[in-house]
């Protein structure tokens, strides 16, 4: 379908640290940036050739389990002259994770949308929430997290475990296997294959994730 183990707030997170963000996420161990989710198609293209609304949301599952997992450096952008934009050009360097097959345990996403958040929750009654071929766009994430059968440093562009490539040059790790407790994302991009949401309740609410 991960950094230290800061908590997102509640609020749209403030574009001034985005900068400080973006350098970070490159020097991250690869035991704290386990279990990122990324973003692909059905049909293994890259997600990030769609504009981001540069809103962040927030992603969180008690337990992710996944199989064949790259995760990789990513440029993505926003509309001409998005108000969402604030000093970052229109663009945020982001991790991208792809998950071949994703099952997540109590999963949980909210969005602020200006003093009201868009809940959705699933998973919570004893069937997982599954995902196929299922990315994420990131620039926060934490857990718990083993990986089976890790590589780190390897050129994005030329993985086989996980279901994309990255780019040529591009600081890459891929993994036969990850599984990571208390799992949580700030995502600004997600897409699948497949997903199936047991138990999927939709509301708003004062609170997020």
């Amino acid at each position: 379908m991960p950094h230290p183990a800061e908590q997102p707030a509640a609020t749209p997170v403030g574009r001034g640290r985005v900068r400080l963000r973006r350098a970070a996420l490159m020097a991250i161990p690869a035991c704290v940036t386990a279990g990122v989710l990324v973003t692909m198609t059905a049909q293994n293209v890259l997600a990030n050739q769609f504009a981001i609304s540069g809103m962040a949301f927030e992603v969180t599952a008690d337990r992710l389990h996944g199989t064949g997992v790259a995760q990789f450096g990513v440029l993505d952008n926003m509309i001409e002259n998005s108000p969402n934009a604030g000093d970052t050009g229109g663009q945020l360097f982001l991790i991208q994770t792809a998950v071949k097959s994703a099952d997540l345990t109590k999963l949980c996403q909210s969005v602020n949308l200006g003093g009201i958040n868009l809940l959705i929750t699933a998973g919570d009654k004893g069937t997982p929430v599954h995902a196929e071929n299922l990315t994420t766009d990131s620039d926060l994430m934490s857990g718990e997290a083993e990986f089976k059968g890790l590589e780190v440093g390897r050129d994005a562009s030329t993985f086989d475990k996980g279901p994309v490539q990255g780019p040529p040059g591009m600081f890459g790790q891929q993994g036969d296997e990850v599984t990571v407790d208390n799992f949580r994302q700030q995502n600004y991009a997600t897409t699948a294959g497949v997903f199936r949401l047991p138990n999927m309740h939709l509301s708003f609410s004062t609170n997020g994730c």
